[in-house]
């Protein structure tokens, strides 16, 4: 392992940094972060591989396992420099005398002992960083993303791209009324990671009564299991709506329902009455269940 996990967040290594507590290292981080993150170095074009070193440094640093397994790895490595700076060229040539003479009486040669030990701790060290990134990758929460396709961002249009509506289709406007607990992005991402992969999730901050979030699913099958169910406290449900609605073969206009395009022409403030209307009926249905 050439990577020093300590030096990385900025604190003292070997002796001194094993006895650091678990909130020093979390504050370390935290300046780190806000030192190393890509919007604060836009014209760094390795600001996102340093920021996401700095990520997997401080989950190694977290875990406690990974942790004592590092710890014992850079003592290992102490051991070895102490012992080879120590020795001088006489000293050396009678330290290989001896272990010849050790070897040929059955002795264990302590070198390849040394190398042993080292390769076997960095082996555990690699099956638990794996393991973290497993246990986050499960969690819906990847530390890095495919490249793909700029889509223009949430509400711009791109015309004649048939990638951008692909993209669209796998976003959900979620809103909800800004009573008791408000949701986060965190809970948000955990509630729709039952239907599929959560890439992104976006809170809109607004000074208004009613939260709402932007949120891109891995796929249109995700997204579309997503508006089927009732999410969120039953005190204060979530509304989800597809940002637009999955491509289908388009209906003759004599088959369209008077229904179909009401909910089409909704726009601006009838947009908002439906949202509301919509709200009130999955609150008082709440209610009910408790009652």
């Amino acid at each position: 392992m050439d990577v020093d996990h300590y030096a990385v967040l900025g604190l003292p290594s070997g002796e001194e940094g094993s006895k650091l507590s678990e909130k020093e290292i979390s504050k370390a981080y935290r300046a780190k972060a806000l030192e190393l993150h890509p919007d604060k170095r836009p014209d760094d074009p390795n600001a996102h591989a340093n920021f996401q070193i700095l990520k997997s440094s401080y989950e190694i640093l977290k875990d406690e396992k990974a942790r004592k397994l590092f710890d014992d790895l850079l003592r290992v490595k102490r051991e070895q420099h102490r012992r080879q700076s120590e020795r001088d060229s006489k000293r050396q040539k009678m330290m290989m005398d001896l272990e010849a003479r050790e070897r040929s009486a059955f002795a264990p040669d302590p070198a390849a002992k040394e190398l042993a030990e080292e390769e076997k701790i960095a082996k555990k060290l690699k099956e638990e960083i794996a393991r973290i990134r497993a246990m986050h990758a499960k969690k819906g929460a990847p530390t890095t993303f495919p490249p793909k396709k700029e889509t223009g961002g949430v509400g711009k249009n791109s015309d004649g791209d048939p990638g951008s509506t692909m993209d669209k289709e796998r976003m959900l406007k979620v809103s909800w009324e800004k009573i008791g607990e408000d949701y986060t992005a965190e809970k948000l991402r955990e509630m729709f990671s039952k239907f599929g992969e959560v890439e992104d999730v976006v809170i809109r901050h607004n000074k208004k009564k009613k939260g709402s979030a932007v949120i891109v699913m891995s796929s249109k099958d995700a997204a579309v299991a997503s508006t089927r169910s009732v999410l969120g406290d039953l005190s204060n449900p979530l509304l989800v709506l597809p940002l637009q609605p999955v491509s289908s073969v388009e209906m003759p206009a004599a088959e369209k329902s008077p229904e179909h395009n009401r909910l089409n022409n909704l726009v601006g403030a009838g947009y908002q009455a439906f949202e509301d209307s919509i709200l009130k009926k999955l609150q008082k249905a709440g209610e009910k269940q408790k009652q």
